[in-house]
């Protein structure tokens, strides 16, 4: 059996110009998730990865709020509140000492303490303990444990924070699961069939279905066994709030896809061919690729559009053009409605699952890489060229390569991509991302 780890989530909570986000930007350093080169990936920041001491966390930001009016403000803490219950493993409540404690807080503080989620309780803007903290001492009237006085903007106190949100996690070894099931999530904006084709693949092939016990998140995962195999489908399509709001949707929606691609395995990005490729599935695929999932895009409704000979070659042209940065991702055309090629998604999760827990031997990938470098030079800068020594696979989950070079300032991009499209030439890795790190040794450690 596989061990697995999950990556635990932390969702941010609070009420305007308390210092969200520069907490958050505090906390994510340098080490902000969003790739700046990948178009269609949203810039606001939601999520960042986080690392303190040996664990790393995906910290979530779960909206800003309009401060129209006190109820406005209210009801949109709730909100805010109850996408954190429903995704995060712990909750970041965040307040601020020179407003002082405030209604809206109290009522919100309610709603966590119900939830029965880890809550730690920050109290930003303290840039002097003398002066403040008996103002920090008003906020043990929510009921939520110790507040943490924190000034975000000085970075005083997060480490005491981040000991405090690491000691709620899972510890190591109850967190990774014996489990070795393909986990698959479903993701895709809403009302693109997501949830009818898991009914239809439970329906059609009678399979066994059981609710997990204990699943913590409101992301419905649905256990399925197809051909004596088991799979658990996480679905992101159990929007129970009917939000009129468009930004909030987005937002919660993009929260939502974040906690289902940490927990999967292989990213089902689903598309409606009626309506074409947008630029809200670039942002969403974009979640699947920084994370490193194999990705399987599955265009549904095809049974709706008129057909000639090219349509398929006409659509898939669209999709790769607007996510040009995973050309790796497979296609598939598919009707939810009338069962069109479902038996081929099973095939095609298979496949694209082992090439991403795929592992090369250090002897054939620098076989690759030495007659890559033969048939197109390295690059060279002022005379000195690049010099390729050694490459070897760290990692899988994406298959993850090191490769050891004179000089990694002139290791460019492109070079990088040549030697991953020599890779993928011998072995494929249909459907799931490559990552390279470059690393640099000196001649003589050489």
């Amino acid at each position: 059996m596989a061990k697995r780890k999950t990556k635990p989530i932390v969702a941010v909570v609070g009420r305007p110009n308390v210092g969200k986000s520069t907490l958050f930007n505090a906390l994510a350093g340098s080490n902000i998730s969003i790739v700046k080169d990948t178009p269609g990936i949203t810039r606001d920041r939601i999520y960042a990865d986080v690392s303190w001491l040996d664990r790393t966390f995906t910290l979530i930001d779960t909206g800003g709020i309009e401060p129209e009016s006190k109820d406005v403000i209210l009801s949109q803490m709730r909100k805010q509140a109850q996408t954190a219950m429903e995704t995060a493993d712990v909750i970041l409540f965040l307040v601020d000492v020179k407003q002082g404690l405030v209604d809206a807080d109290s009522k919100v503080a309610d709603m966590l303490r119900r939830s029965h989620k880890p809550v730690v309780l920050v109290v930003n803007k303290v840039d002097s303990l003398d002066k403040y903290m008996a103002d920090v001492y008003e906020f043990y009237n929510l009921g939520i444990g110790d507040p943490v006085p924190v000034s975000a903007a000085n970075r005083m106190g997060l480490g005491d924070m981040l000991d405090l949100v690491v000691s709620y996690f899972p510890k190591e070894d109850l967190e990774e699961e014996e489990d070795d099931r393909t986990r698959v999530a479903i993701v895709g904006r809403p009302n693109v069939g997501k949830s009818s084709i898991i009914n239809r693949l439970l329906g059609e092939e009678r399979l066994i279905v059981s609710d997990i016990a204990g699943t913590t998140r409101d992301a419905v995962d649905t256990e399925l066994t197809y051909k004596g195999k088991e799979y658990v489908f996480i679905d992101t399509a159990g929007l129970r709030r009917k939000n009129k709001v468009k930004e909030d949707l987005e937002r919660y929606m993009i929260v939502r896809t974040v906690s289902a691609v940490e927990r999967s395995d292989v990213v089902v990005l689903v598309i409606d061919a009626t309506e074409g490729v947008a630029e809200q599935d670039a942002k969403i695929a974009g979640i699947a690729h920084e994370r490193g999932k194999a990705v399987i895009i599955a265009v549904n409704k095809w049974d709706a559009i008129e057909k000639d000979d090219k349509t398929i070659y006409r659509f898939s042209e669209k999709v790769r053009n607007v996510l040009s940065y995973m050309p790796y991702a497979e296609l598939l055309f598919i009707s939810a409605k009338t069962g069109q090629r479902l038996n081929k998604l099973f095939e095609t999760i298979d496949m694209v699952s082992a090439n991403h827990a795929m592992r090369i031997s250090t002897g054939v990938l620098n076989e690759i890489m030495a007659e890559a470098v033969t048939l197109q030079q390295p690059p060279s800068d002022k005379g000195k060229r690049l010099k390729l020594y050694y490459i070897t696979q760290a990692s899988v989950k994406p298959p993850t390569f090191v490769i050891f070079v004179n000089n990694k300032e002139l290791m460019h991009f492109s070079y990088t991509r040549y030697i991953e499209n020599q890779i993928r030439e011998t072995f494929g890795f249909r459907g799931t991302p490559l990552k390279f790190i470059i690393r640099e040794r000196k001649e003589k450690e050489k």
